[in-house]
């Protein structure tokens, strides 16, 4: 046999052998428990769920303080210097912030344990109580992780609040845990003076110093009683008297977190050091290699539990945490000046946490840029991207060895730019991401993706796809300090006996299943069980289909099904899912009326592709609203979202029928998303409840 065509086809036998051993690799085994019937599995390396992943840690601030002790010298917590910041007016007279940021700067292990330290002390030199809550208001920054570390040192409870939500949501939180201390931003600062009539019990805010502060300063010390003192002075209050440490216990309560509200008022979860170190130990189990030579960039909310136990994992094995933003993350992003580096640029990641949204959004802005080239270099992109496809879908005539490493060279280096070029490992999390997108990422960046599952109340942990798993779809096994079970739901449909493989809706048990909801009993109640044998369980109301290597796929949800007229089940999300794949889709929300036999939807437009469609077709109009209000814009929408559902498989009476497009976007700050960018489904409905009418008549 030549040995060119010898060496040319071993990556292809290798790569066969390897995707068969892997498709054969029970990832989930069976596993005897408690409580409700059902089907139940476990991580196939840990027979017991496991609660620390280090010797003699059994809280946070333990965790913490040995990492400190371990990496003194190496950088932990890096921030960009601002060099300048700019209003940029748009051709339409709109005026934009744009920012000009410098390197990181880097504060150490050593350092960031003494600012801790001082701070601690200086929270309670104030005038706070050690048995009173803080809370954090403010986005993700060292400053946030600073104040966390620093009451857990005092073993006092935070509560984290999304630095994006409505006035009537952050008066429920503030006053439900009678919070006595703020911590937060400027813009934070701001809304808080515009409640404080609201608030009962806060007596003392502290400002982390941003440009521009001193204004909403003043009025707060003009306009309430509290004491307001900034971030360094509450630090130089502690250097100067400093307070013995007061460390907590396993099974005290850490942070009292609160969900987004995506279906009404925010709930606090209370979440314990037990409960949060578990997930920290069972991920750091999981992702290969890491150590003190990553470099993390964190961007999304550290008021979300993602954040908090991603950034707990980097402190755990010494990497650096490099402090970005979702607007300042690439060198394209909205806040970026022209010419200057994004975060991803300068920082260049090893690593990094996503959500769908976002992902789906890198994937888009990719598709973009490579159709508005054109020419040759579209052409070599879809050469590349379907032969690499054909490889991870297994294929012995996808591009393999020298060939992948020409198209990575060639064409897909310029993409890995965009996040810095040294990405290694994601994590995707917040809701189940799509196998398109999947694939378009991985392909892309070269770095696989790990889809995690789970929730604020069993702090993110429940399912964590393994490194070397090439499946798309599925959010893999349990994580090794979770037990999945799957319990039968009848009036669904939904049963552990089910052929192929058992479906029912996903319970969660182990020592990352939280406390319960503060104040709240009743529903605590409802949502959490616990067990003869002392296993508290967490009921999801997600429901999954178990396949035969033990991974689990999310495949509907509880609450997102609606009944139609002639009896038709709509899952909503599944909907949702199947057509946001649709080029003119940026969000999109289905409605569907129990009184009628069809369902519909509200669709925020893709600006570019939808102006881009009209005009080719020579459609003139005077702004895009106005563009989506045309007759013949919708009807090409819903061409395009039949095509969407066609792919997809949809039933008829899933496709809708009619919708009403959206020009502007739904953002956190408007109150009809997340921070997560979910839908707060209830909430869209009443802003739209016009218009939804119209749409059924």
């Amino acid at each position: 046999m030549n040995p060119y065509f010898f060496g040319f086809l071993l990556p292809f036998v290798a790569s066969l052998l390897l995707t068969k051993r892997k498709s054969e690799k029970k990832r989930g085994v069976p596993v005897d428990v408690g409580g409700e019937p059902g089907c139940a599995v476990r991580n196939h390396r840990f027979e017991r769920p496991i609660e620390t992943h280090w010797e003699g840690v059994s809280t946070l601030a333990e965790l913490f303080e040995q990492s400190c002790e371990q990496f003194a010298y190496m950088p932990l917590y890096g921030t960009r210097k601002l060099i300048a910041r700019e209003l940029e007016v748009a051709p339409d007279g709109r005026s934009f912030e744009k920012l000009h940021l410098g390197d990181y700067e880097w504060k150490s292990y050593a350092d960031a344990f003494k600012t801790v330290c001082n701070f601690s002390s200086g929270l309670l030199r104030t005038g706070h109580l050690k048995d009173e809550h803080v809370a954090i208001f403010a986005d993700t920054r060292a400053e946030w992780q600073i104040a966390l570390q620093a009451c857990f040192r005092q073993n006092i409870t935070v509560v984290t609040i999304y630095a994006s939500l409505g006035e009537g949501a952050l008066c429920h939180s503030l006053n439900e845990t009678e919070v006595t201390t703020v911590v937060c931003g400027r813009k934070e600062l701001k809304k808080l003076v515009d409640i404080s009539g609201q608030l009962d019990t806060v007596k003392h805010v502290i400002y982390i110093n941003e440009e521009g502060v001193s204004t909403e300063v003043s009025l707060a010390e003009k306009c309430t009683s509290w004491t307001v003192k900034s971030f360094e002075e509450v630090e130089s209050l502690g250097l100067e008297r400093p307070v013995e440490a007061s460390l907590p216990l396993p099974s005290d309560t850490a942070v009292v977190m609160y969900t987004s509200g995506s279906t009404g008022m925010p709930k606090g979860v209370m979440m314990s050091h037990r409960n949060v170190l578990a997930v920290v130990s069972a991920v750091t189990t999981i992702v290969p290699d890491l150590g003190k030579k990553d470099v993390y960039l964190a961007y999304l909310p550290l008021a979300h539990i993602l954040e908090l136990a991603a950034e707990a994992i980097i402190t755990g094995v010494g990497a650096s945490i490099g402090y970005g933003s979702p607007l300042t993350l690439t060198d394209a992003s909205n806040k970026i000046k022209k010419e200057t580096k994004g975060d991803a640029s300068v920082l260049k990641p090893t690593l990094m946490t996503a959500v769908p949204a976002i992902l789906d959004r890198v994937r888009d802005g990719v598709r973009k840029n490579v159709d508005a080239k054109g020419g040759l270099a579209k052409k070599l992109f879809d050469i590349a991207y379907s032969r690499r496809l054909a490889a991870v879908n297994g294929s012995w005539f996808g591009a393999w060895g020298l060939e992948k490493l020409l198209w990575d060279m060639l064409v897909f280096q310029k993409v890995r730019a965009i996040l810095g070029g040294r990405i290694r490992f994601i994590l995707a999390g917040g809701a189940p991401l799509s196998g398109d997108t999947q694939r378009f990422i991985n392909i892309c960046l070269g770095a696989p993706i790990s889809q995690g599952y789970g929730l604020t109340e069993t702090c993110a942990g429940g399912t964590f796809s393994e490194y070397d798993e090439t499946a798309v779809g599925r959010v893999g096994p349990p994580l090794p300090c979770s037990y999945i079970k799957l319990i039968d739901w009848v009036e669904g449909g939904y049963l552990t006996t089910d052929s192929p493989m058992p479906r029912g809706e996903i319970v969660i048990g182990g020592p990352n299943v939280t406390k319960g909801y503060f104040k709240n009993e009743a529903k605590t109640n409802e949502v959490y069980k616990d067990d003869e044998r002392g296993m508290r369980w967490f009921y999801s109301g997600d429901i999954g289909r178990l396949h035969p290597d033990g991974c689990i796929e999310i495949i509907d949800r509880k609450k997102d099904i609606v009944k139609l007229q002639h009896g038709e089940y709509v899952s909503l999300g599944k909907v949702e899912a199947a057509l946001s794949v649709c080029p003119y889709v940026d969000q999109i929300m289905i409605h569907a009326d129990p009184f009628h036999s069809y369902c519909v939807a509200l669709v925020v437009a893709v600006h570019s592709e939808l102006k881009g469609w009209a005009s080719k077709q020579g459609i003139t109009y005077s702004d895009f609203a106005e563009l989506c209000q045309k007759q013949e814009t919708v009807k090409e929408v819903l061409q395009s979202l039949a095509k969407a559902a066609k792919q997809a498989r949809l039933e008829k009476f899933e496709i809708p029928a009619k919708i009403k497009l959206i020009p502007e976007p739904w953002t956190p700050e408007s109150g009809l998303v997340t921070a997560a960018l979910k839908l707060k489904r209830e909430i869209i409905k009443k802003a739209y409840e016009k218009d939804l009418a119209q749409l059924y008549c």
